[in-house]
């Protein structure tokens, strides 16, 4: 299960990666139309959600530290945060439709709360790699040949 914790976090990890390639593939998109940003939607709203439930059943099955589970479920918050966040975004126009200053500062904290995202789900994928490196057997006896002094 702890190799299976690593996989699944380094798979959410090029998930979140990803996600700033499909913002980007969006952002220059032209003409940019209501699908510029698909990609980057479906990926936001479905693969990650999935990948950090699975993440933390893993976490959970390979008995990881409570932190380290709670970590692995803090993804789920952010998209949550994220989602609000590009929803008042693209609320926030004026009578004509275009961006206001208000609507382009969210549009900020999407990003840094995107960055955010990726520094936990590092910090998630450390745990894992720990969790699964085997522990050094200290208990095991050590062979002493006569003559050599214990």
């Amino acid at each position: 299960m702890r190799k299976i914790f690593v996989v699944v976090s380094a798979l959410s990890l090029a998930s979140f990666a990803l996600q700033f390639v499909f913002a980007a593939v969006g952002a220059f998109t032209r003409p940019a139309g209501d699908g510029a940003y698909a990609l980057h939607s479906v990926t936001g709203m479905a693969v990650i959600p999935v990948l950090t439930l699975l993440t933390v059943l893993f976490a959970a099955l390979a008995k990881a530290p409570g932190r380290l589970v709670g970590l692995a479920a803090l993804p789920l918050g952010l998209v949550v945060v994220q989602a609000l966040l590009a929803a008042l975004a693209n609320g926030a126009t004026d009578a004509a439709g275009a961006s206001t200053p208000f609507g382009l500062t969210i549009a900020g904290l999407h990003a840094v709360n995107g960055i955010v995202a990726v520094h936990v789900v590092v910090n998630v994928l450390r745990g894992a790699r720990q969790l699964a490196r085997p522990e050094p057997d200290v208990t095991a006896p050590m062979a002493v040949q006569e003559g050599e002094p214990a």
